[in-house]
Parts: structure tokens; C-alpha cells; sequence
């Protein structure tokens, strides 16, 4: 059987273990709908919660807005806009976000330009390094599950 197509999912073991949150954590983002196990959304009785590599990124995104001090209920916000407003890649922009206002960067040009006029930048967060910091945490903790390249194809869908 070739599982070349197969994406890698995670359990929620695995997921706090490569994010750095609790399992408790985990369970309320999931229950409240902030990310939504993309593999297997473990309803019913038995079935466990399975995470894909783009919902880690997710998680590693939510978790370092919390680490930055965003409110829980402005993350929900954002993802919202996210969703709407971004076709492309998310690890390619940053996000800007000054008091009440969160705004997508998707150039250096752009986030300078955005920083001449705001008001003073409570955080920005770029999405790239998020890829990085799930990419060496799986790696690290998983080193027997992942052979060369395997991260890159997942995150790329090769």
C-alpha cells in the first residue's frame, strides 16, 4: 500500500507535546471550535481527535498570540479574518495587531509603510517562524516518526 498521499495526523498527546500546551488547553480550543481536528474529529464513542500538520501551525499561531497577551475572544477575530481575507500561504504574511485593530502583512514594504502611520504596534507575529517552530519540535520530540523530508512534504502537500 503506498501512503504517499496519506497526510501525517497527530494525537492530542503528540499535539501538547509539539506546541507546548496543555492537554486541557487543547481540549477547550477544540471544543469551543477555535481549531477543529482537520483528520478526525473524534465524535463518537472511541474515536480519538486527530490534528493534521496545518492545524498544528494553527495552534502554534493561537498559542503565540496568547504568549503576546491577545485576549482568547480577539484570536477567535482574527482567525475569522484570516479565513476571509487570506487565499495564500499563511506562514508567507505577518500580522500586525495595534489596540483594537488587527492588520495581515503580506510584504516588508507593506509592514514598514503600516508602521509610519499606526499608532505604536502592540505585536506583530510572523506566520513563517511558526512553521520553523513546529517543524524542529516535531523533529525533536518525534525523531523515529519523521524521516528526511517528510516534514517539508506535509507542509508543502507534495
Amino acid at each position: 500500500m503506498d501512503n504517499s498521499n496519506v497526510e501525517q495526523s497527530y494525537s492530542g498527546k503528540k499535539v501538547t507535546e509539539i506546541i507546548g500546551i496543555s492537554y486541557r488547553q487543547l481540549d477547550y480550543w477544540t471544543r469551543t471550535e477555535l481549531v477543529v481536528p482537520s483528520i478526525e474529529k473524534g465524535e463518537g464513542s472511541g474515536r480519538r481527535r486527530r490534528y493534521s500538520y496545518k492545524d498544528l501551525l494553527k495552534l502554534r499561531v493561537i498559542k503565540n498570540l496568547i504568549d503576546g497577551g491577545i485576549k482568547i475572544e480577539k484570536i477567535r477575530k482574527i482567525f475569522d479574518y484570516l479565513k476571509d481575507g487570506l487565499a495564500e500561504d499563511v506562514t508567507k504574511v505577518n500580522l500586525v495587531i495595534s489596540g483594537n485593530k488587527t492588520v495581515l502583512v503580506q510584504s516588508g514594504d507593506e509592514l514598514v509603510d503600516i508602521l509610519k502611520k499606526g499608532q505604536g504596534v502592540l505585536n506583530i507575529l510572523p506566520l513563517a517562524t511558526v512553521k520553523e517552530e513546529v517543524d524542529s519540535a516535531i523533529i525533536e520530540l518525534h525523531p523515529d516518526n519523521v524521516d528526511t523530508g517528510d516534514v517539508t512534504q506535509v507542509a508543502t502537500g507534495s
